[in-house]
């Protein structure tokens, strides 16, 4: 079946036939970013994701085979998304390894990354048994390298300062704990808790390991 003939199956499409492949994948993306965060994974179908794309089914089938192919897909571009964007802002050759570090961190929670429809899909893999293993296959070797990356940093940081006690493995662990844990308490008090809550607890942790590298930051009530 040609990309047409897909289009005119099924209902109306609502978005011009011209679009290029790449763009109609990226609609059926993020449709089901939006459908998964509003249903979760379990009611997520091909009929929420293309009632909220504003494209057919036929369509969705010619360039996602099966809803697990899409979900695959969807994992897919989140993580790279992810992985570029902290990518980037750690190979910024003019940042000492503490301003890499904070770099990584920030990447963690810039709102293109961090918002609650994202991480509500994070948590969606997370939390079903069924998609673990495509989690597993698609996050670990990226979460590894961030990790790797991190650690690598801490021990320049720490050979800087002349760290005693402070284990380089240790800290890098911490902090993808931390991704892990505020995400999540993003996504379940949104009216608590936010990116920049994390943030500044993050910086609290990380002057406390190196003071002499990092700042702690100002008290929320403090003016000035």
């Amino acid at each position: 079946m040609s990309e047409a003939e897909a289009t005119t199956e099924g209902s109306k499409a609502k978005k011009p036939r011209t679009a290029s492949r790449q763009v109609r994948r990226q609609q059926l993306i993020d449709a089901t970013v939006e459908s998964i965060a509003k249903h979760g994974i379990a009611k997520t179908t091909m009929t929420t994701v293309t009632r909220t794309a504003g494209l057919s089914i036929g369509l969705a089938n010619f360039h996602f085979s099966t809803k697990d192919n899409l979900f695959e897909e969807t994992l897919r571009f989140l993580a790279e998304e992810h992985h570029e964007f902290w990518k980037k802002s750690y190979d910024k050759a003019d940042l000492a390894p503490a301003g890499k570090l904070i770099a990584i961190v920030a990447a963690h929670f810039h709102p293109s990354i961090c918002n609650r429809k994202k991480i509500a899909v994070w948590y969606g893999f997370f939390g079903e048994a069924g998609a673990r293993a495509s989690y597993r296959k698609l996050a670990n070797e990226i979460d590894a390298e961030r990790r790797d990356q991190t650690e690598d940093l801490c021990r320049q940081i720490i050979a800087e300062g002349c760290y005693e006690n402070v284990d380089a493995t240790d800290v890098a662990f911490m902090l993808e704990g931390l991704y892990d844990g505020f995400w999540l308490n993003i996504l379940m008090y949104p009216g608590e808790f936010s990116r920049f809550d994390a943030m500044r607890r993050i910086e609290a942790y990380l002057a406390q390991m190196f003071p002499g590298h990092f700042q702690p930051p100002a008290p929320k009530d403090c003016k000035g």
